[in-house]
């Protein structure tokens, strides 16, 4: 069975023990209840092996980060979730197979990613593949999208070892 269903069923459960708790009077079990409940309809949006396997990423522990991911279904996952899930499978993917993370990076911006940075990571990890492929005109347009998307300059050094990479070429 689909968890999301259980999480919002008993999300749901929980919200209708507080609306309960308010009739009886119980003013303060009610707001603890209905932040329970709150949390329980927060993570029937949000996965949470998700957010565990990005954590792990920023921790620059790839190993248990794939662990985290190997454990999602992503067929349980709501479009934009499957969007994020490919994104953190290809940053896992592009230390060891980087035509296998050309492949998660070009779902997940299939998919939508959501934030502008994120989108730009993923489009500059696949100018990398691409320069990396010899493939110079697909990277350089890439590259041309990223410096559109990273409007607060954060990838900036980035970008600048990628123009130096596509010279070599």
């Amino acid at each position: 069975m689909d968890t999301r269903i259980i999480k919002g069923v008993l999300g749901l459960a929980t919200l209708a023990w507080a609306v309960f708790e308010f009739i009886d009077g119980n003013i303060a079990s009610g707001i603890f209840i209905t932040l329970l409940a709150a949390l329980i309809i927060f993570f029937v949006f949000r996965s949470v092996r998700v957010l565990v396997a990005f954590l792990q990423l920023r921790r620059q522990k790839f190993d248990s980060a794939k662990k985290w991911l190997d454990r999602i279904n992503e067929n349980h996952l709501f479009q934009r979730q499957q969007a994020y899930y490919y994104y953190l499978r290809g940053l896992s993917e592009s230390q060891t197979n980087v035509s296998q993370a050309e492949k998660y990076f070009k779902r997940a911006l299939k998919l939508g990613l959501k934030q502008t940075y994120d989108k730009a990571v993923a489009k500059l990890q696949l100018a990398m593949i691409a320069a990396s492929k010899r493939r110079k005109r697909e990277a350089m347009n890439l590259i041309a999208d990223v410096k559109k998307l990273d409007k607060k300059k954060m990838l900036k050094e980035q970008i600048k070892m990628a123009q130096q990479a596509m010279k070599r070429i």
